[in-house]
Parts: C-alpha cells; sequence; structure tokens
C-alpha cells in the first residue's frame, strides 16, 4: 500500500491513514501531552509521510513501524525546538537590563506630573477644555478643531488662549513648569 501512496494513489493513502490514525494520534499525544499538539504533529507525520512514501523500504520494518519512526522523529524535532525556544526566552528575559532607579525615578515623576495637569484641567470650563484637548492631545490644528466643532476660528483661538491661561495660573502647573 506504501508504494500506490509515494505513486500518489490518494485511496491508498486514506486507507492508510483510516488504518493507522489512532495508533498515530495516540504516539502523538503521549509525546506532546496535550490534544492541539498532537493533532498538529499527526497531521504533520501524515503530511510527511505522504510526500516521503517513496523512501519507505519494506526490509526494514513493517509500515507501521515506519510511520511510527515519522512520528516519533517529528515530535522529537517539535519538542527540542520547544525546549530551546524556551531556553532563549528564559535566557533574554534574564540578561534583559531592567530600568535603571533614574529611569524608574523619571517615569514616576513623569506620571506625577500629568497626573497635575489633568487635575488642572478638571479645573477649567469644558469648551476651553475641550479645544485644549483636541489641539494638543489630538494633534489637531486650530483649522481642523474650528472644523470639527463647528465653531468659527476665532473661538477656537480665544477658548484656547484662556484655557492656556487658566493653565498656566494654576498653582501647581507653575511649579511643573519650572522643573
Amino acid at each position: 500500500m506504501i508504494s500506490l501512496v509515494g505513486a500518489g494513489d490518494t485511496r491508498a493513502f486514506a486507507a492508510l491513514y483510516d488504518r493507522h490514525s489512532r495508533a498515530v494520534y495516540s504516539l502523538a499525544w503521549r509525546m506532546m501531552g496535550e490534544r492541539q499538539s498532537a493533532e498538529d504533529l499527526a497531521q504533520e507525520a501524515f503530511l510527511k509521510v505522504w510526500r516521503s512514501a517513496g523512501t519507505y523500504r519494506a526490509r526494514r520494518g513493517s509500515a507501521r513501524a515506519w510511520i511510527l519512526s515519522v512520528v516519533r522523529n517529528r515530535g522529537v524535532d517539535r519538542l527540542r525546538s520547544r525546549a530551546t525556544r524556551r531556553r532563549t526566552r528564559e535566557v533574554a528575559q534574564t540578561e534583559a537590563p531592567g530600568p535603571h532607579p533614574n529611569e524608574v525615578f523619571a517615569r514616576a515623576w513623569g506620571n506625577q506630573k500629568q497626573e497635575r495637569v489633568r487635575e488642572a484641567l478638571r479645573g477649567i470650563p469644558r469648551e476651553q477644555r475641550e479645544v485644549l484637548a483636541l489641539l494638543h492631545f489630538r494633534g489637531l490644528t486650530q483649522a481642523e478643531v474650528s472644523e470639527r466643532l463647528g465653531l468659527p476660528l476665532g473661538t477656537v483661538k480665544g477658548r484656547s488662549r484662556l484655557g492656556l491661561r487658566k493653565l498656566r495660573d494654576h498653582g501647581e502647573l507653575r511649579g511643573i513648569a519650572a522643573e
């Protein structure tokens, strides 16, 4: 039957699959330890059998033994690859430089500044806050803000100027600007 599979006979392959699929899956399951990996290994092994059926030699053993050796070899390759990836990931994690204390402090200080700015923004009128958010956080131009909000350009400029003045006069933000 394997010689027919080697010649490209799909019916012979289907019969070979029906006859050996349970044993192939069973070995794959024992090697991989989980359903999805076992199914992937079994499928990969049968693809290898389909492609390599012409290399089968009956004098070296039964077709079943040959097919199971294909499963075993592919499984060992997968397990080695998995172990290598895990070791590489572990080495990379242990050797990766952690944040320098100065970097951690800088991030924490930046977060503190952002919170102060958010608090100050809550203290200005909604219309001004909305214009400033679109200008400075979304990166829109004053003309784009004017179009998006349906306001005259002069109104957008005025709200922006008033909002920035209120933020500049906010006590806590004055200290941040100097830092």
